[in-house]
Order: C-alpha cells, then structure tokens, then sequence
C-alpha cells in the first residue's frame, strides 16, 4: 500500500470517528489530486458543515467531481442534492438522471429514490409498475405504491 492509499484509509477512518478536522488535512489533497471517495467525503464534510464552516459551493463541486468519475454514493449523493434543491438549484429531471446511474451501481438507497419519483412522477413520467419494481429491487417488498 503506497502512502496515497493509506492517507486515504487514514482520512476515511478520521471520518469515521468523526475526527472531521484530521479527515480533512488528510482528504484535502487526495481529492484535489482526483480520488473519488476523498472528493465525496469532501462533499459530506462541506454540505453538513462537519469539521468546517458549511459551503455549498465547495459541497456541490465535490459531489459533481466524484460524480462525474463514476462513485455511486456520489452520483447518488448528486442526485438527492438536486431532487430537494440542496446546493444547487432544484432539478427533478437531473436528480433522476443521477439516481438512474447509482441505480445502474446497484445501490439500494437510490432505487428507493428513484421509486418514490416514479411513484409520483418527480422528474420522470409516472409510472407506477417501475416504482413498484425498483422497491423490490431495492429489497423493500411492502411497496407503498398502492395497487
């Protein structure tokens, strides 16, 4: 393992104990060199304002860094920002195209999301069947769309 990875085990596991500060020297210049789970994380500690100030701005081109090289909880994390307006300006249709490509990773959180804006025709055309089959991929199988 070369000392970038393990700055990068390091900086998650900072993060993961909540030492915001440490995961933040240590993330910083991974992210600034391209990895996509630094940027992500990067995008977390901005948006909730956790071991600094909050900053959308620096939130938002994080998440769209990581995004954009293909990390799911990014391309999920994107598309949540656009469906409730976080960061960015609200966009429904952009929401559910991030979620779509999360989705295509396999990621449960995102069928649900995606599910739920089939279900009410958020950004895409309602659907009720679609809805109801990325809940059970999503492994909820009491679906809340009704029958």
């Amino acid at each position: 393992m070369d000392n970038t990875d393990m700055d990068l085990v390091s900086g998650v596991a900072a993060f993961e104990a909540k030492e915001f500060r440490r995961s933040l020297q240590l993330l910083q210049p991974l992210a600034e060199n391209g990895s996509p789970e630094a940027q992500y994380r990067l995008a977390v500690q901005y948006q909730a304002g956790l071991g600094v100030v909050v900053n959308e701005l620096q939130a938002l081109r994080w998440m769209r860094e990581a995004a954009g090289q293909n990390h799911g909880p990014a391309m999920h994390g994107l598309g949540i920002m656009y469906l409730y307006g976080e960061c960015v300006e609200k966009n429904e249709r952009e929401a559910a195209q991030w979620l779509q490509r999360a989705v295509d990773q396999g990621l449960a959180g995102s069928m649900a999301a995606l599910a739920g804006m089939y279900e009410q025709g958020l950004g895409v055309e309602r659907d009720p069947e679609k809805a109801k089959e990325l809940y059970r991929a999503a492994g909820l199988t009491d679906s809340p769309v009704s029958e």
